[in-house]
């Protein structure tokens, strides 16, 4: 039952060690002001500087523009460009191409249809598909709202790309999420914070260790 696992959010060097250490298989960087997970270009810079080239280092983008996307690619040394707004299947292709980089597109679910339209619009045009809950009307954060969705609407889905599953994960249900989905990957931001923006070293070991069936 062992998956990969994307630790999102991350914004201190104590945060980027304890996922490290913890055994995480990518980084995420939220490059989104609004966000209380938000990261700097110079604190991306600093905080990749101690990254091994065996982690990804993934940058979260709302709807950014080339220039914003090109100059945190370079502070954070990106892997893949994680694009967490209402971005077209065009703009994707397009950002693939102009950057050469991976492309993750993440995809509100709330219902099957969300997953058949990602399936039809996204799959194979992104390399990954992150699948994440609707969030709350009144939520200006596209992620990161610790909210989960029905887990059985993935259950024996394939697609052509590599996908994650995020939303409302944490390290008391990640193991019971990656059985129902059979999810390669898992995402967690709020699920691992001891307050909103802040990372628990004991919960993001927890999680990794609960993701991967240790």
């Amino acid at each position: 039952m062992s998956c990969m696992v994307k630790i999102c959010g991350i914004n201190s060097e104590d945060a980027a060690i304890a996922a490290m250490s913890a055994g995480a298989d990518a980084l995420g960087y939220v490059f989104f002001p609004p966000s209380p997970r938000h990261i700097s270009l110079k604190g991306a810079k600093t905080l990749t500087e101690r990254v091994p080239n065996s982690i990804y280092k993934v940058g979260l983008f709302v709807e950014a523009g080339d220039e914003a996307l090109e100059n945190a690619i370079k502070a954070g040394n990106l892997d893949v460009i994680q694009l967490h707004g209402k971005e077209s299947p065009e703009r994707v292709a397009e950002v693939r191409e102009r950057f050469g980089l991976k492309v993750m597109k993440a995809i509100s679910v709330s219902t099957l249809e969300d997953i058949e339209n990602a399936k039809k619009n996204y799959d194979g045009v992104a390399d990954f598909l992150l699948f994440d809950a609707k969030p709350p009307k009144e939520s200006v954060l596209p992620g990161g709202n610790a909210v989960s969705f029905d887990w059985t609407l993935l259950t024996g889905q394939n697609f052509q790309s590599n996908w994650m599953l995020a939303g409302g994960l944490d390290p008391s249900n990640v193991a019971e999420a990656v059985k129902i989905t059979g999810a390669p990957w898992v995402d967690v931001s709020s699920g691992v914070e001891r307050s909103k923006g802040v990372k628990d070293p004991r919960k993001i070991s927890a999680f990794i260790q609960a993701a991967k069936g240790y």
